[in-house]
């Protein structure tokens, strides 16, 4: 997953979709953040790629996420839990947001800068109406559902039993899980698809989430903290279970739902005159489902075949916080490199992959080291619990 994250963002700078030129660092920031760099170099096959992940990985983030809620309670209890979380994603949150980021962004401003200094980039970037945050926009977000799901654990002990005792049914039949969870989504997402499109955020100072996606977020997220209740390696996770002997289907249903989401949405745009309300509606109604049977998809096929032991893999997971922590500053920084080539995008796209997924792994080993060395003093003065898969 946290591999389809960093191709994600490396190849935004070469979407057939983009628009002709950038926008300036201090105009329409709309625009900007969401299209940091653009490149000449363009190739449809990364649109297709883009707008699959688009729409289903962040809720597949939070609710794994939301698996090891409940473990990390039971076995830390709440007041050290909510110590580590505030440690492990508060402090990154405002590292990333006011350190990382602000170098990461320097090359989109010098895209289009008169003034390349640093000095002016400094000042362009103070005059922002709002903080950009990046991909951090994912840890404040988790930290507060971290934080709100302790009261609810708390002064609820038995919903999460009654809610494991209607997953029993969910064991056998995934697809009555499945159908709650388009049923609930859809109820949060439709509202707010009406007032927002898919890729419009909201933010607070530094504080940013996308509108319409955000209480899918909020829902998938309790989605898994009510399966990791029931266990990691039984129930809905179980390698033996129905879900993975069925991961098969899974991954049809995935690919027919983002056609009924992909087909509508082409039609808006391309087709003048088109029922742009009944599309519109049938597309939502797409993206709901596609979240859906995508994660469910992704879950049963890693399951299925995420049980071998590779090296290199096992490194990447068990750096792979520090992945997503460190990659979108070697992103940004691999496309303003890469402007000048005369290569095909679809060679662009994947060598930024290659640099950024490289750079960003070899920063996450050595800043754990570092961090190793430095951490009896930190142990002592922090109280900071847990390794890097923790």
């Amino acid at each position: 997953m946290i591999i389809l994250i960093v191709a994600f963002h490396s190849f935004s700078a070469y979407l057939a979709s983009q628009p002709g030129s950038p926008s300036d660092f201090d105009h329409a920031p709309d625009d900007w953040t969401a299209l940091r760099i653009v490149d000449s170099e363009r190739w449809v096959g990364f649109d297709l790629f883009s707008a699959f992940n688009f729409l289903y990985l962040m809720q597949l983030m939070f609710f794994l996420s939301g698996l090891f809620v409940w473990s990390s309670l039971q076995r830390k209890g709440w007041r050290d839990f909510l110590l580590h979380r505030t440690f492990r994603l508060g402090i990154p949150f405002l590292l990333g947001t006011y350190l990382l980021i602000p170098l990461a962004l320097y090359p989109v401003y010098r895209v289009t800068a008169i003034d390349q200094s640093w000095p002016a980039f400094g000042v362009h970037y103070k005059a922002l109406p709002s903080t950009p945050t990046g991909p951090m926009w994912f840890l404040w977000v988790l930290m507060v559902l971290d934080v709100c799901a302790v009261p609810l654990l708390r002064l609820a002990p038995m919903t999460p039993r009654v809610l494991q005792s209607l997953l029993a049914r969910a064991d056998v039949h995934p697809s009555w899980l499945f159908g709650i969870v388009i049923c609930v989504s859809a109820a949060a997402y439709l509202p707010l698809s009406v007032c927002y499109p898919p890729w419009k955020w909201v933010s607070f100072g530094p504080f940013a989430v996308q509108a319409t996606f955000a209480l899918q977020y909020v829902i998938y997220f309790l989605f898994g903290v009510i399966v990791g209740r029931c266990g990691l390696d039984s129930g809905l996770l179980d390698v033996n279970g129905a879900l993975v002997k069925q991961w098969g289907r899974w991954a049809i249903g995935g690919f027919c739902s983002f056609l009924i989401w992909l087909m509508p949405t082409a039609l808006i745009i391309k087709v003048p005159g088109a029922q742009v309300a009944i599309l519109r509606l049938i597309g939502d109604l797409g993206l709901v489902g596609f979240a859906a049977a995508a994660c469910f998809g992704f879950v049963s096929f890693s399951l299925r075949f995420g049980g071998a032991r590779w090296p290199i893999i096992e490194s990447i997971s068990e750096n792979a916080f520090a992945i997503y922590f460190f990659h979108f500053l070697f992103v940004l920084w691999a496309q303003f490199a890469f402007l000048a080539l005369p290569l095909p995008a679809i060679i662009k796209g994947i060598s930024v992959l290659i640099v950024s997924l490289l750079l960003s792994w070899l920063t996450s080993i050595g800043a754990w080291r570092t961090l190793m060395v430095i951490r009896p003093v930190l142990r002592y003065t922090l109280l900071i619990p847990g390794g890097p898969g923790r």
